[in-house]
């Protein structure tokens, strides 16, 4: 069991020493283009829907499922949002609430399949893959609809400035925000390892500690600054951020998330323990449901519309981010913030190859060959510490 928690802790701290050589490489091979300002602001508006879909899929993946549909998910969310607003003139507001319960009741179609009939996951949403592209075919008509109302452009696209004034150039709030983040790590991180020691469990040396503060410290403030320094804080990001510390929460400190890592890690033992199993399953595809239509409504704000081609495989970036990220192939093992490094490992290298003008095939043979990569290194390094 140690060996498990000490591969779990190499992996996280592993991922963000590879999150940040990613992206110092393509730094000095972009010429510094990766991390100026306005690219900084671009990468978080072009993929924070991946990484909304990677929270979701983390908990599909944990319990020992998976999840192909969520990019029909996201095209039929769009469809449905750009019918009502541009078509039948809805509020902004209103096509976002049903753009996200669409995704609710698509993931309670799939979890009751999955949970209380028993068939695969991988089968069901192969199926919803399908369906759901055709219906998002039917319901534009096999055409795009475009453009969205200004209001709900804003909500992928609009930022935060200004509200305390600048400071040489740099947006304060942008900047009290990242600092406000570095504090709620280090005091979060700072409880846990208290309540480890409680508990008489095995913590990181405090110098270790120490500096992966600052090395998180660092991170964070040098990204706050890129953003100060361009249009301000991104209003998606405040979004991620709060799905980011919500789903955190529930993973690490509810009953329910210890349930949900119970099933992944033996399902037969998490039944005779008496967690309900059907139930648990059923609501992880809700919750992935769930995320999936705010993904989609992020996606149809940020491209200004809805096409039946949309959403085309982001689910093999959200699943590709989870498991570069850290989460096991046999499930029970994860976290949200491994799938959101993993994520933006995946990220940085499409933005860094595409400044560099490298064609879309090779691109895709990289984030390939990197999938495949983390996973072997993820089996083998199990085998190791299980033979310990």
């Amino acid at each position: 069991m140690a060996g498990i928690k000490n591969l779990v802790n190499m992996r996280q701290s592993g991922i963000f020493v590879a999150l940040v050589a990613i992206v110092l490489l393509f730094q000095v091979w972009t010429g510094g283009t990766l991390l100026s300002p306005g690219n900084v602001s671009n990468l978080v508006l072009q993929y924070s829907y991946i990484l909304v879909l990677a929270i979701g899929m983390l908990f599909v993946i944990v319990v020992g499922h998976i999840d192909l549909s969520v990019g029909s998910i996201v095209a039929l969310v769009g469809a449905v949002a750009a019918t009502l607003l541009i078509k039948m003139n809805m509020p902004w507001w209103v096509a976002v609430v049903a753009g996200i319960l669409v995704g609710v009741l698509i993931g309670a179609w799939h979890g009751f399949w999955v949970a209380y009939i028993g068939i695969p996951g991988f089968i069901v949403t192969l199926s919803g893959m399908l369906l759901f592209r055709g219906a998002t075919a039917i319901v534009l008509g096999s055409i795009s609809l475009s453009p969205m109302s200004p209001e709900y452009q804003q909500i992928a696209s609009g930022f935060i400035q200004g509200l305390f004034g600048t400071a040489g150039g740099l947006d304060v709030f942008t900047l009290i925000i990242g600092a406000a983040a570095v504090v709620g790590v280090i005091v979060s991180a700072l409880r846990t390892r208290k309540a480890r020691i409680s508990y008489e469990q095995a913590v990181e040396p405090f110098g270790l500690m120490v500096a992966k503060f600052a090395a998180v410290g660092l991170v964070v403030m040098f990204f706050a600054w890129r953003l100060a320094a361009s249009r301000g804080l991104p209003i998606v990001l405040i979004i991620l951020a709060v799905l980011i510390l919500v789903y955190s929460l529930l993973s690490k400190n509810t009953v329910y998330g210890r349930h949900v890592y119970a099933i992944g890690g033996n399902i037969h033992a998490a039944r005779l323990s008496g967690v309900d199993v059907k139930r648990t399953i059923f609501s992880v595809y809700v919750h992935m449901g769930f995320l999936s239509g705010i993904a989609g409504v992020i996606y149809s704000s940020r491209s200004n519309g809805a096409q039946p081609g949309a959403g085309n495989m982001f689910e093999l970036d959200a699943i590709a981010a989870c498991f570069i990220g850290g989460a096991a192939v046999t499930g029970g093992v994860g976290t949200v913030i491994g799938a959101i490094i993993g994520g933006m490992i995946m990220a940085v290298m499409t933005n860094g190859m595409q400044l560099l003008g490298i064609d879309f095939p090779t691109q895709q043979v990289v984030k390939g060959l990197v999938l495949l990569l983390a996973v072997a290194f993820d089996l083998i390094n199990k085998q190791r510490a299980l033979s310990k």
